[in-house]
């Protein structure tokens, strides 16, 4: 289930990684969102 949730996540969830996101600068939804993208990711990689 993870593994789907998380090709859902790459294609719809914008990358931080890519637009050089500064994680002390970020916003609280920004910084959620990482949060859930990591969560997923973990998860699927079990």
């Amino acid at each position: 289930m993870f593994k789907v949730l998380a090709k859902i996540n790459k294609l719809f969830l914008p990358s931080f990684t890519k637009q050089r996101l500064d994680l002390t600068k970020a916003k609280k939804w920004q910084k959620a969102l990482i949060a859930w993208r990591y969560y997923v990711t973990t998860r699927a990689l079990e």
